[in-house]
């Protein structure tokens, strides 16, 4: 920890993804001492994790920005440790070295599950999880998943176009299907996404759900055409397809169980119809049916959203990590303080950014400005602090010696970063990644 100060101010930034890495930048640039700690080897997060492997001009444009932002004198990078309640440290222990505030920049590490009867099959899996396997993040990319030929994908965002784009370009399994709770015009993914593997939507099984569909939904003044319109917009410039799997939509069916045979294989997603109804004031209320049906499948993937590390140690809400509805230290309106509901008090010195404040869109851009709007919170409060004395250097380091597994910093990092650019330009592949943690350290600890 050659580059943090002795005494002064110190922030800990968890998390180094991208909100984490432009919140610490922010700090850095300000003046301010940040330690950012990270879970991961490598810092990047959903950033390094979470892109379609195969965007490299995005990935590596996005590294570059992350580069400039490490490089700051005043940020010192420690990957490869764990902050919470089963982790390296608590966040109590962090804040008793005498940081003079903590940023939870973590994302939304937790899975979101909807606690339906066979979600413990095998071949049934969260998107993250999947997403994580293919972009080689440890441990993840050494676990094994079985993917079968028919897999049902549970909704209708931009992670359900990833996870398929995978399945069908990667995998090339035989069918992939879309299950929405909702109709054609409530889906999410944009077009550009859809481009991906839009050339593998079966158009005539697409028109018949339509058809199956048209009467009630427009009953419920849901606009059939335009809907059809946009899914059908992707085709003109979708990218080549290299399989025969077909992709198709089953639209108002909501999960409500899976099926599996006596190996514990999921053999079947039974879902329940659902629909539309006009509310006397015009407005549609959603409501299932009652009836169900089997689709018969033996991959099921969830793509419903994440939720917050709960093990973190950070009292929770309705929304993840519980903010201060009455914030000291608002940016352009919004709380980015930690708060505990059963005290009815913020957390001092402890606040949140990025998604670990509140779920996005999952683009970088809003990830950089919040992690930003987090760091300036985080300055408003340090104005108000009197000089530190405490010795958080000291403390720190004193952590870091201790543990028994190797701690990557800085220079580590960009020593991986130079392995794995040889390793890719020896093989001519456009990117290389080390798949586990073992591997990465083994390589640091033989230089």
């Amino acid at each position: 920890m050659s580059d943090v100060q002795q005494d002064g101010r110190v922030v800990a930034v968890v998390g180094a993804g991208p909100a984490g890495i432009f919140a610490a930048g922010e700090l850095a640039q300000q003046g301010v001492r940040v330690v950012l700690i990270n879970r991961d080897v490598k810092p990047g997060g959903l950033a390094e994790y979470g892109i379609y492997p195969t965007k490299y001009k995005m990935k590596e444009g996005l590294r570059d920005q992350f580069r400039k932002v490490l490089e700051h004198p005043n940020l010192a990078y420690y990957g490869n440790i764990t902050i919470g309640e089963q982790g390296d440290l608590t966040l109590k222990g962090l804040q008793e070295m005498g940081f003079s505030a903590v940023l939870i920049t973590a994302g939304a590490q937790g899975t979101k599950w909807l606690g339906l009867p066979g979600e413990g099959l095998t071949g049934v899996y969260h998107a993250k999880d999947l997403v994580y396997h293919y972009n080689s993040l440890p441990p993840f990319s050494e676990r094994p998943f079985a993917i079968g030929q028919r897999a049902a994908v549970i909704g209708v965002g931009n992670v359900m176009a990833d996870i398929a784009h995978w399945l069908i370009h990667d995998k090339k399994i035989e069918q992939v299907t879309a299950v929405a709770r909702r109709g054609p015009g409530d889906v999410k993914f944009t077009k550009k996404e859809f481009q991906g593997f839009a050339r593998n939507l079966d158009v005539t099984a697409f028109e018949a759900e339509l058809a199956r569909l048209r009467p009630m939904l427009t009953a419920a003044n849901q606009d059939v055409d335009k809907a059809r319109e946009f899914i059908l917009s992707a085709l003109p410039k979708a990218d080549p397809s290299d399989s025969d799997t077909r992709f198709g939509f089953r639209f108002m069916a909501s999960p409500v169980a899976m099926h599996g045979d006596a190996n514990g294989q999921v053999q079947a997603l039974e879902v329940e119809e659902t629909a539309f109804t006009l509310r006397p004031d015009g407005s549609v209320k959603l409501q299932g049916t009652g009836q169900t049906h089997l689709l018969e499948v033996d991959t099921v993937v969830f793509a419903i959203g994440d939720s917050v590390d709960a093990q973190l140690g950070l009292p929770l809400d309705y929304s993840g990590f519980a903010k201060n509805p009455h914030p000291q230290f608002p940016i352009e309106e919004a709380s980015y303080e930690a708060y505990d509901a059963q005290k009815g008090e913020a957390l001092p010195g402890i606040f949140v950014a990025g998604w670990s404040r509140e779920a996005s869109s999952g683009l970088v851009g809003v990830a950089r400005k919040d992690g930003r709007n987090g760091a300036q919170a985080v300055l408003n409060y340090l104005a108000t602090l009197p000089p530190s004395a405490a010795n958080t250097a000291e403390a720190w380091q004193g952590f870091v010696a201790q543990l028994s597994h190797p701690v990557v910093e800085k220079a580590d990092w960009k020593k991986l970063e130079a392995a794995e650019a040889e390793i890719a330009s020896g093989r001519g592949l456009p990117e290389y990644k080390f798949a586990s943690n073992a591997e990465m350290l083994a390589l640091l600890e033989a230089e």
